[in-house]
């Protein structure tokens, strides 16, 4: 992993403390990831070393650079991961030009959380206060067994830390709800036509059913691999958390 943030991966911290224990594990640096390139642009977040530490056990060479670093270019990459992160999307540094820039060159991308939301406001949607405020708990998510659920079960459960939400009726018809909860709030997107695909839980927190298959498909997506072969991929992954 190489990263500009001084924050080790042990112990990250953020400006908002994560309600979940870390006990992040960092990865091995004697490895040779030869897997797809991820840029992870990090929101300042406390979860984002747990999801560059999955990532990088199923094989993805990650590259970490904070929302607001010189150099975001999509294009030096296989894909981009948007990072959960505090505040609304005008507040995420320069992640809505990055989503902006991956759909001009086709290059795939998976928003979480701020990602998910920063995604839906680009293409016009409307980002408000969620029904609900959800820090740390879980509920069931109905998915439509696509995007990035592509051979998970529905329902699942799911963890959610997030009091924004994205309006469902201000949803453009280029993006498709692909998750929601049972309090009606939109828990997954996918744009129709390009590769851009974002979930507001958190796919890392070990309460999350399928968290790692989401990781994997994504990764298949950024190789322009079979999503077929996502459950291989994360199968017998280390848990990061304790």
């Amino acid at each position: 992993m190489r990263t500009d943030d001084p924050r080790s991966a042990d112990g990250a911290a953020g400006p908002e403390a994560a309600a979940e224990p870390r006990g992040v594990a960092g990865p091995d640096s004697s490895a040779d990831p030869a897997g797809p390139r991820i840029l992870v642009v990090d929101n300042y977040d406390s979860f984002v070393f747990t999801i560059v530490g999955y990532l990088e056990q199923m094989g993805a060479d990650c590259t970490v650079r904070r929302h607001d670093h010189a150099d975001l270019d999509p294009t030096e990459f296989d894909g981009v991961l948007i990072s959960p992160g505090p505040g609304n999307p005008d507040t995420a540094g320069r992640s809505l030009e990055v989503i902006e820039a991956c759909a001009r060159t086709g290059t795939p991308m998976l928003g979480v959380c701020l990602g998910l939301q920063a995604l839906a406001q680009l293409f016009g949607a409307t980002v408000a206060h969620a029904p609900n405020l959800m820090h740390g708990r879980t509920c069931a998510i109905t998915h439509e067994e696509r995007s990035v659920f592509e051979g998970l079960a529905s329902p699942l459960t799911a963890t959610r830390y997030h009091s924004l939400a994205v309006v469902p009726e201000t949803l453009p018809v280029c993006l498709e709800v692909t998750a929601s909860a049972e309090d009606g709030s939109i828990q997954g997107i996918a744009h129709r036509e390009l590769p851009l695909h974002a979930v507001q839980f958190h796919p890392e927190s070990v309460l999350t059913e399928g968290g790692h298959h989401m990781l994997a498909v994504f990764l298949q997506l950024a190789e322009g691999a079979p999503t077929a072969d996502a459950a291989r991929r994360a199968e017998g992954l280390r848990p990061l958390i304790g």
